[in-house]
């Protein structure tokens, strides 16, 4: 009689372990394998990391290349599904994408709703000045002097940060729609402060603009990460795996050189 007993809750806890299991949801890793697309969320309007072109439609960038390598380790195909940066969070809890792709700082008020993977590269603050300045401008250091003026963005972070960094010089804030490297250009600074990212663009689209020292000294870091839903460790695991595999084989390193970010 006991081991008829035994037999009975062992067969009953046997069927409480398949119950369990057959109750978990789907990750969407599988979902995705299935369904033979990956869904990428992005908003083509910060370059050089997600751009669109307009007479096209299609997409170029730097995360616009990672995801299609993922795709691609992942045997799958994309499917881009346009977003705006307000409805961003709202597009991953709803399910309109599995990942959004495009330049997003890890930061902790949308950690609250969104999972965030492994940063797969660091943006900061860097000074711009004209090529013509080189002699001059060698490092931060020389930027913090009497008599240098240093254009901002008013109301932005850079605005606190040159103030913060350059306190010997002289702040020059300008509101939209002037921008702080037009003060630069037009000669009304002598140095204008932005992030690394917006500088690796402006260098390329205004040949006569070089930054201060290189990516490697800029400051105020934060890191940038692919936001996706929680509740899905697989899907995170995966990613991660995936992000420092791609390190490791210099992938992203290659990306960070094609798009003047180093």
């Amino acid at each position: 009689m006991r081991i008829a007993r035994y037999i009975v809750v062992a067969a009953t806890l046997l069927g409480v372990a398949f119950a369990a299991q057959a109750q978990q949801p789907k990750s969407r890793l599988q979902t995705i394998l299935e369904r033979g697309t990956l869904r990428v969320g992005t908003t083509g309007d910060f370059n050089p990391m997600s751009v669109r072109d307009t007479a096209t439609n299609a997409y170029k960038g730097f995360d616009i290349e990672a995801m299609e390598q993922l795709a691609k380790d992942l045997g799958v195909k994309v499917e881009w599904v346009s977003t705006e940066w307000a409805t961003l969070v709202a597009g991953i809890t709803a399910d309109r994408y599995d990942i959004f792709a495009g330049g997003s700082s890890l930061n902790m008020a949308r950690a609250k709703t969104v999972a965030f993977t492994d940063p797969y590269l660091e943006a900061g603050t860097v000074p711009l000045t004209l090529k013509s300045n080189a002699a001059k401008f060698k490092s931060w250091a020389d930027v913090n002097t009497k008599g240098t003026t240093v254009a901002v963005l008013l109301g932005t972070v850079f605005e606190e940060q040159a103030k913060q960094h350059f306190p010997q010089a002289t702040i020059r804030s300008v509101e939209k729609p002037a921008n702080s490297f037009q003060e630069v250009l037009a000669g009304r600074a002598l140095v204008a402060v932005t992030s690394n990212i917006e500088a690796s663009t402006l260098t390329q689209q205004y040949p006569s603009l070089m930054m201060v020292g290189t990516a490697k000294d800029m400051r105020n870091k934060r890191p940038f990460a692919y936001p996706v839903a929680q509740g899905d460790a697989t899907w995170v695991i995966f990613l991660n795996n995936w992000i420092a595999l791609k390190k490791s084989e210099g992938f992203f390193a290659a990306l960070e050189a094609k798009y003047n970010l180093q």
